[in-house]
């Protein structure tokens, strides 16, 4: 499987667990990525098991799935509802993350055929909206690089500031708008080695979300 910014090891991936159940749903850049944007790489895969407290025994036949493709499978991470396993073949690595979320998805998943087998994909708002819930608690680059492209590729950003306490009964407009206020986009960025225009783009479109979630904060 190709196409999209997803590479060949991480459509691999999602091949071999596509039979694991109970069924996931893809998420987060590697949706944006390989399916609805295709305007970045991304280096970790998400996957989501929604209306779950827990994963229970999922990260065991994730590893499980992946070992048998003959992937090195490394856990990185692990808790109740979250665990991060780094999948190896040669040189290339890919994270993939494994979430429980006890809450339902907003509306249904949207169907995606892989090599014959049918997967869940989040749609757009989904996770415009989870994005926006995720910049509350961990500002980062990638983060406000996938909130722009959705935003210019037609999502209702609005809507989804309606509909973010849904996923997080701790978001608040004003809230993110003063995590973002002090969230340094330049140094983010030179640390990864981004050029001046890139970065000046993306600074300029925090601080515009930053206006828009003060005016959306603002009473009436």
């Amino acid at each position: 499987m190709s196409g999209g910014k997803l590479t060949a090891l991480q459509w691999r991936i999602l091949e071999a667990l596509a039979p694991v159940r109970p069924a996931w749903t893809l998420s987060g850049g590697a949706a944006l990525a390989g399916i609805h944007l295709k305007h970045r790489a991304t280096r970790d895969i998400d996957l989501f098991w929604r209306e779950q407290p827990e994963l229970y025994s999922i990260p065991r036949d994730v590893e499980a799935a992946l070992k048998h493709e003959g992937l090195v499978v490394q856990v990185v991470q692990t808790s109740p509802t979250f665990c991060r396993l780094n999948a190896v073949e040669g040189a290339e690595a890919c994270i993939v993350d494994l979430v429980a979320e006890p809450v339902a998805a907003l509306g249904p998943p949207q169907s995606f055929s892989l090599s014959g087998i049918v997967i869940a994909v989040d749609t757009p708002h989904e996770i415009l909206v989870s994005k926006l819930c995720t910049l509350l608690s961990r500002a980062e680059i990638r983060d406000l690089v996938d909130v722009r492209a959705l935003i210019e590729a037609g999502g209702d950003f609005d809507l989804a500031l309606a509909d973010a306490p849904k996923k997080d009964a701790g978001f608040s407009a004003l809230t993110l708008s003063w995590v973002l206020s002090t969230t340094q986009v330049h140094p983010m960025a030179k640390a990864i080695g981004w050029g001046t225009e890139e970065t000046d783009a993306v600074a300029s479109f925090k601080d515009l979300l930053v206006q828009r979630l003060l005016s959306a904060a603002a009473p009436e």
